[in-house]
Protein backbone atom coordinates (compact mmCIF):
# COMPACT_ATOMS: atom_id res chain seq x y z
CA UNK A 1 0.00 0.00 0.00
CA UNK A 2 1.27 3.47 -0.78
CA UNK A 3 0.26 7.04 -0.08
CA UNK A 4 -1.02 9.08 -3.02
CA UNK A 5 -2.51 12.50 -3.65
CA UNK A 6 -5.92 12.54 -5.31
CA UNK A 7 -7.56 15.30 -7.28
CA UNK A 8 -11.29 14.52 -7.40
CA UNK A 9 -13.57 16.54 -9.67
CA UNK A 10 -17.32 16.08 -9.84
CA UNK A 11 -19.43 17.85 -12.45
CA UNK A 12 -23.15 17.95 -13.15
CA UNK A 13 -24.10 18.15 -16.82
CA UNK A 14 -27.16 20.11 -17.94
CA UNK A 15 -28.14 20.06 -21.62
CA UNK A 16 -24.61 18.85 -22.53
CA UNK A 17 -22.98 21.79 -20.71
CA UNK A 18 -20.84 21.00 -17.65
CA UNK A 19 -21.86 23.06 -14.61
CA UNK A 20 -21.74 22.92 -10.82
CA UNK A 21 -18.18 21.64 -10.56
CA UNK A 22 -16.74 20.55 -7.22
CA UNK A 23 -13.04 19.85 -6.81
CA UNK A 24 -11.24 18.24 -3.88
CA UNK A 25 -7.54 17.51 -3.43
CA UNK A 26 -6.88 15.00 -0.67
CA UNK A 27 -4.50 12.33 0.51
CA UNK A 28 -5.39 8.71 -0.11
CA UNK A 29 -4.04 5.17 -0.24
CA UNK A 30 -3.47 2.96 -3.27
CA UNK A 31 -3.26 -0.81 -2.84
CA UNK A 32 -3.09 -3.73 -5.24
CA UNK A 33 -4.48 -7.24 -4.79
CA UNK A 34 -4.08 -9.42 -7.86
CA UNK A 35 -5.31 -7.48 -10.90
CA UNK A 36 -7.47 -5.16 -8.78
CA UNK A 37 -6.45 -1.74 -7.46
CA UNK A 38 -8.02 -0.21 -4.36
CA UNK A 39 -8.09 3.56 -3.89
CA UNK A 40 -9.29 4.86 -0.51
CA UNK A 41 -9.67 8.30 1.01
CA UNK A 42 -11.44 10.03 3.86
CA UNK A 43 -14.19 12.53 3.07
CA UNK A 44 -14.00 15.99 4.63
CA UNK A 45 -16.22 18.88 5.72
CA UNK A 46 -15.79 20.26 2.19
CA UNK A 47 -17.36 17.19 0.58
CA UNK A 48 -20.21 17.31 3.07
CA UNK A 49 -19.59 13.91 4.65
CA UNK A 50 -16.82 14.16 7.27
CA UNK A 51 -16.11 10.84 8.95
CA UNK A 52 -16.96 8.96 5.76
CA UNK A 53 -14.50 6.66 4.02
CA UNK A 54 -14.69 6.14 0.25
CA UNK A 55 -13.12 3.11 -1.41
CA UNK A 56 -12.89 2.54 -5.14
CA UNK A 57 -12.21 -0.94 -6.47
CA UNK A 58 -10.67 -0.53 -9.92
CA UNK A 59 -10.57 -3.29 -12.52
CA UNK A 60 -10.17 -2.99 -16.27
CA UNK A 61 -13.85 -2.42 -17.09
CA UNK A 62 -15.65 -2.09 -13.72
CA UNK A 63 -15.31 0.43 -10.92
CA UNK A 64 -17.11 -0.09 -7.63
CA UNK A 65 -17.38 2.76 -5.16
CA UNK A 66 -18.28 2.12 -1.52
CA UNK A 67 -18.92 4.83 1.06
CA UNK A 68 -19.11 3.98 4.75
CA UNK A 69 -18.47 5.58 8.10
CA UNK A 70 -19.83 7.48 11.06
CA UNK A 71 -21.91 10.02 9.17
CA UNK A 72 -23.31 7.51 6.70
CA UNK A 73 -26.40 5.81 8.06
CA UNK A 74 -26.48 3.27 5.23
CA UNK A 75 -23.34 2.14 3.43
CA UNK A 76 -23.62 3.07 -0.24
CA UNK A 77 -22.18 1.04 -3.09
CA UNK A 78 -22.27 2.09 -6.72
CA UNK A 79 -21.04 -0.15 -9.53
CA UNK A 80 -19.96 1.52 -12.77
CA UNK A 81 -19.74 -0.56 -15.95
CA UNK A 82 -20.34 0.92 -19.39
CA UNK A 83 -23.89 0.34 -20.60
CA UNK A 84 -25.07 -1.29 -17.36
CA UNK A 85 -27.61 -0.10 -14.81
CA UNK A 86 -26.88 -0.47 -11.11
CA UNK A 87 -29.66 -0.26 -8.53
CA UNK A 88 -29.08 0.44 -4.88
CA UNK A 89 -29.74 2.92 -2.11
CA UNK A 90 -28.30 6.33 -1.35
CA UNK A 91 -28.33 7.61 2.21
CA UNK A 92 -29.80 11.07 2.83
CA UNK A 93 -30.46 12.97 6.08
CA UNK A 94 -34.11 11.89 5.66
CA UNK A 95 -33.32 8.20 5.20
CA UNK A 96 -32.32 5.92 2.33
CA UNK A 97 -33.57 6.67 -1.19
CA UNK A 98 -33.71 4.17 -4.06
CA UNK A 99 -31.02 4.96 -6.62
CA UNK A 100 -30.31 3.85 -10.18
CA UNK A 101 -27.07 4.56 -12.06
CA UNK A 102 -26.51 4.08 -15.80
CA UNK A 103 -22.85 4.29 -16.84
CA UNK A 104 -22.39 6.06 -20.18
CA UNK A 105 -18.60 5.69 -20.35
CA UNK A 106 -15.69 4.70 -18.18
CA UNK A 107 -11.95 5.13 -18.63
CA UNK A 108 -9.34 3.86 -16.21
CA UNK A 109 -5.61 4.09 -16.80
CA UNK A 110 -4.46 4.00 -13.16
CA UNK A 111 -1.65 1.55 -12.44
CA UNK A 112 0.07 0.79 -9.16
CA UNK A 113 3.44 1.95 -10.46
CA UNK A 114 2.41 5.13 -12.27
CA UNK A 115 0.07 8.04 -11.92
CA UNK A 116 -3.20 7.76 -13.74
CA UNK A 117 -6.78 8.85 -14.04
CA UNK A 118 -10.32 7.51 -13.77
CA UNK A 119 -13.11 9.17 -15.78
CA UNK A 120 -16.75 8.13 -15.34
CA UNK A 121 -19.74 9.63 -17.17
CA UNK A 122 -23.06 8.46 -15.73
CA UNK A 123 -26.74 9.23 -15.30
CA UNK A 124 -28.20 8.94 -11.83
CA UNK A 125 -31.79 8.81 -10.65
CA UNK A 126 -32.71 9.24 -7.00
CA UNK A 127 -36.36 8.19 -6.85
CA UNK A 128 -38.53 11.15 -6.06
CA UNK A 129 -35.64 13.57 -5.55
CA UNK A 130 -33.62 14.16 -8.69
CA UNK A 131 -32.33 12.88 -11.99
CA UNK A 132 -29.28 14.02 -13.86
CA UNK A 133 -26.04 13.33 -15.62
CA UNK A 134 -22.70 13.60 -13.85
CA UNK A 135 -19.01 13.19 -14.53
CA UNK A 136 -16.50 12.00 -11.96
CA UNK A 137 -12.78 12.41 -12.58
CA UNK A 138 -10.18 11.11 -10.16
CA UNK A 139 -6.54 11.86 -10.86
CA UNK A 140 -3.85 9.96 -8.94
CA UNK A 141 -0.94 12.34 -8.58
Amino acid sequence: MKNVTLKITGKHVYENVEEDQMELVTEGKLDKKGDTLYLTYEESEFSGTPGCRTELMLTQDVISMTRSGLNVGLDTEIRFKKGERHKGFYDTPFGPVEMEVLTNSIENNVTYDKKGRVDIDYCISLKGLSEGRSKLNIEVM
